[in-house]
C-alpha cells in the first residue's frame, strides 16, 4: 500500500514548473519538505545527478513542458470557436503561414475569447498537476478540496 505524504506544496510554485518552457532546467519536488526547485540542464555535477538517482522516493522530476500538448491545446480551442472568420485566421497563424500574425497578438484583439483559452489552459494543467500529485501520493481528498477553493 502506498504511502500518502502530507506536506504543503505551493501550488503556484508547481504550476510554474509545469508550465515552464524553458528547457534548459529541471524542476524537482521534495517529497518531504514540499520545496519545487531547479538545477540547469545542463549541470555537469555527476554527484548531483547521481544523489538524485538514487532518492527518488525523495525528489521527484517534475515532467517537461511538451509543446506539442500546447499546440494540440491550441488546435481543440480553434475548432470550438464558433466565429468561423476568427477561427480560419488562428488557423493559418497556427500553421504559420503569411501574412498572418502571432498566435496571441491575434487573440489579443479579441479578450474574450483569449479569457475562454487562459481558462481551457488552467483547467488542462490543473487536471495534469492533479493526476500527477495522485501517481505520487501526494494528492488526497483533502488536498482536492483545498485545491478547487485557492484556483
Amino acid at each position: 500500500m502506498a504511502f500518502i505524504h502530507n506536506v504543503e506544496i505551493v501550488w503556484g510554485e508547481l504550476m510554474d514548473a509545469f508550465t515552464s518552457g524553458k528547457g534548459d532546467r529541471v524542476y524537482f519536488l521534495d517529497r518531504f519538505t514540499g520545496e519545487i526547485f531547479f538545477v540547469p540542464a545542463a549541470m555537469e555535477d555527476d554527484n548531483f545527478w547521481r544523489q538524485m538517482e538514487n532518492n527518488q522516493e525523495r525528489f521527484l522530476e517534475i515532467p517537461r513542458f511538451d509543446y506539442g500538448i500546447e499546440r494540440q491545446l491550441l488546435l481543440d480551442f480553434v475548432a470550438s470557436m464558433e466565429d468561423r472568420e476568427l477561427q480560419a485566421l488562428l488557423r493559418n497563424s497556427l500553421a504559420g503561414r503569411r501574412p498572418y500574425a502571432n498566435f496571441n497578438d491575434v487573440l489579443s484583439f479579441y479578450p474574450d475569447e483569449h479569457e475562454k483559452l487562459m481558462e481551457m489552459k488552467d483547467d488542462f494543467f490543473t487536471s495534469r498537476v492533479k493526476h500527477w500529485l495522485e501517481e505520487h501520493d501526494l494528492f488526497t481528498m483533502e488536498t482536492k478540496s483545498m485545491l478547487t477553493v485557492q484556483i
